[in-house]
C-alpha cells in the first residue's frame, strides 16, 4: 500500500505531467513561430500570444482540483473560501510589458544585441528563438503555479507547501528541496523552472527528496555539472550543500513570478513603452509589483476595481481601473494574515 508521502508525490507528479503537456505544446508553437524576426513577426506574435493565454488559462484551471486532491489524500477536508477563476491568470507575464509586447520586442532585442556583439546571424537567430521559447514556457508554468498558490490560500486547511523537484534540477532549486513553506510565501523559481508545489496540511518531511538525497542520487559527473566541480567536491567532502550553493551564487536567479524587471524592460519603462504594465511600487516601505493586465471593464479585476475609478489610457479600446492590480506574490508580501490575503485576492480578481 502506498504511504502518504508516496501518494502525494504521485498526485504531484501526475499534476506536473498535465501541466508540462500544456507547456510543451505552447513551447512547440513558440519554436515554430519564430523564423527570422521579419516584418510579419508582430502578426505571428499576436497569434502566439492568444495561444499562450489559452494555455495559461488551462494550466490555472486544474489548480484548485489538484490542491483539493492533495488535501483529501492527507485526510483533511478539501474546502475553499472561494473559487479560483482560471481566466484571471491568462495574460500574466513576468515582464514590464504585456504578454504580446514582450513576445514582439524581447526576441528582436536579443537578436540585435547578438549581432551588435559580432555574433553570426545564425547564432543571433538561435538566441532570439530561445528567448521566445523561454518566455512562453515560463508564462504557462507560472500561471499554474500562481493559481496553485491562490488555491492554497483559499483553503483554511492548507498550512503551506513543499517544493517538489523534477529532475534534472539545478543547484539553486536543489537546496530548496523538502522545505515546508508558509502558504503566503511566494514560490521562487527561475525561467524554465520545472519545480512544483505539493500542498501540505502539516509538515511531512517524506514528501520530497531532500537536497542531500538528491545530490547522492546523482553520478559524480552529474554532481559536478549541477554543482560545479569544486562545489560538488566540497559537498562530497562533507560541506553543507546549502552553504556551498549559497556561497557561490546566493540562490541568485530565483524569484517569484512578477518580482523582477530586466534591464531591457527598465529601459522600456523609461521610454514610456510599458506605461500601465508591470511596474514596481513601494507600499509600507516594501517594493511590490503591480500590473494592469485584466483591469479593463471586461476583466474581473477591472470590474472589481471599477468603483475606485476608471479611465481610458492612450491606445486602449476599453476603460480600465485606475488602481493597478497587485501580482499574487505581492499580495502575499503585503498581507498581514490569511484573511487579509483572501480580501486582496478577491479585490484583485484572483479569487471569486
Amino acid at each position: 500500500m502506498m504511504g502518504l508521502g508516496g501518494e502525494l508525490l504521485a498526485l504531484g507528479t501526475e499534476h506536473y505531467r498535465r501541466q508540462q503537456g500544456l507547456v510543451y505544446r505552447a513551447t512547440d508553437l513558440a519554436e515554430r513561430a519564430w523564423v527570422d524576426g521579419s516584418a510579419s513577426w508582430p502578426d505571428v506574435a499576436a497569434v502566439l500570444a492568444e495561444a499562450v493565454m489559452i494555455a495559461q488559462t488551462a494550466a490555472a484551471g486544474g489548480a484548485q482540483d489538484y490542491v483539493g486532491a492533495a488535501l483529501t489524500a492527507q485526510g483533511v477536508e478539501a474546502a475553499f473560501d472561494g473559487e479560483v477563476p482560471a481566466e484571471a491568470f491568462g495574460g500574466l507575464v513576468d515582464s514590464a510589458l504585456s504578454l504580446l509586447d514582450t513576445l514582439i520586442l524581447a526576441p528582436v532585442s536579443v537578436r540585435a544585441r547578438a549581432l551588435d556583439a559580432g555574433l553570426p546571424l545564425a547564432e543571433a537567430q538561435r538566441r532570439a528563438q530561445l528567448t521566445v521559447v523561454t518566455l512562453v514556457s515560463t508564462a504557462v508554468a507560472d500561471a499554474g503555479r500562481q493559481a496553485e498558490g491562490v488555491a492554497g490560500i483559499a483553503s483554511p486547511r492548507t498550512r503551506g507547501y513543499v517544493r517538489m523537484l523534477v529532475p534534472p534540477t539545478c543547484a539553486r532549486c536543489a537546496v530548496l528541496a523538502g522545505r515546508v513553506y508558509g502558504r503566503r510565501t511566494a514560490f521562487r523559481r527561475h525561467h524554465r523552472c520545472d519545480c512544483r508545489h505539493i500542498p501540505a496540511a502539516e509538515s511531512a518531511p517524506d514528501l520530497t527528496t531532500s537536497p542531500r538525497q538528491y545530490f547522492d542520487a546523482l553520478s559524480e559527473s552529474e554532481q559536478d555539472r549541477v554543482f560545479t566541480s569544486a562545489g560538488a567536491q566540497a559537498i562530497r567532502d562533507g560541506a553543507d550543500i546549502g552553504q556551498v550553493v549559497n556561497a557561490r551564487q546566493g540562490a541568485y536567479g530565483l524569484a517569484g513570478a512578477g518580482s523582477r524587471i530586466t534591464p531591457e524592460e527598465a529601459a522600456a519603462l523609461r521610454e514610456g513603452r510599458a506605461a500601465g504594465r508591470l511596474r514596481p511600487v513601494t507600499v509600507d516601505g516594501r517594493e511590490v509589483y503591480v500590473t494592469t493586465e485584466g483591469t479593463t471593464v471586461r476583466g474581473l479585476a477591472g470590474q472589481r476595481l471599477a468603483a475606485e475609478g476608471l479611465a481610458r489610457l492612450l491606445g486602449d479600446r476599453y476603460r480600465r481601473a485606475t488602481t493597478p492590480r497587485l501580482m499574487p506574490e505581492s499580495i502575499y508580501e503585503l498581507a498581514d494574515d490569511r484573511e487579509h490575503a483572501l480580501r486582496l485576492l478577491r479585490r484583485f480578481g484572483y479569487l471569486l
